[in-house]
């Protein structure tokens, strides 16, 4: 698949086949996400890869999905991710974060799965001292940062024109819209 072929059809998936994905797939994700930019080259982030799916479950349950429209958003029993991979910030190196390391790490992950046939939902809004535990992360040396749930993809959700709010929505088919701004409404040749 052609980088930018990949870019315009990435959506966010949040359902599922339900299938697992293999670690040696996810190991595949996270060598990308190494050799993502990073700030002065610190390389703070390190990565836990879930493929067990007793494990995945108990990540599942700690994540919210899709807000805007809660609980329609929220993948339906055996239609989940098959996998996780949660990123880390080491506090040593990075003491207050490193969000740009993270963004270009995540997005290469979040590429590189397209460019395997995977979907992906890349998530904040978890429950970090819950993920924490059921993983083992030490506590003060780390900062738990975000997940990727991955899978093999459940739904196709379309782009349409933003127009009056950047809400997402599902319509009576279940099909999931995501408003984009134009191209036109964004870029300035030359000069501002």
């Amino acid at each position: 698949m052609d980088v930018y072929d990949a870019i315009k059809g990435r959506r966010t998936i949040r359902r599922f086949s339900g299938a697992p994905v293999g670690i040696r797939l996810l190991t595949r994700l996270v060598d990308a996400a190494r050799l993502a930019p990073s700030g002065g080259n610190c390389q703070p982030l390190e990565f836990i890869a879930v493929s067990k799916p007793e494990l995945v479950a108990k990540l599942a349950s700690h994540v919210k999905w899709a807000a805007y429209i809660h609980p329609a958003g929220n993948p339906p029993d055996g239609r989940g991710p098959g996998a996780f991979i949660v990123t880390l910030v080491n506090r040593q190196i990075a003491p207050d974060g490193a969000p740009y390391d993270v963004a270009a790490a995540v997005m290469t992950m979040i590429l590189a799965a397209r460019a395997e046939g995977l979907g992906s939902c890349w998530m904040g809004n978890i429950d970090r001292p819950a993920l924490a535990k059921v993983l083992n992360v030490p506590g003060d040396g780390w900062i738990l940062d975000s997940v990727l749930a991955l899978g093999i993809p459940g739904e196709s959700p379309v782009t349409e024109p933003l127009r009056d709010s950047v809400r997402y929505w599902k319509d009576d088919a279940g099909v999931l819209h995501v408003p984009k701004r134009l191209l036109e409404d964004i870029l300035h040749e030359e000069t501002f």
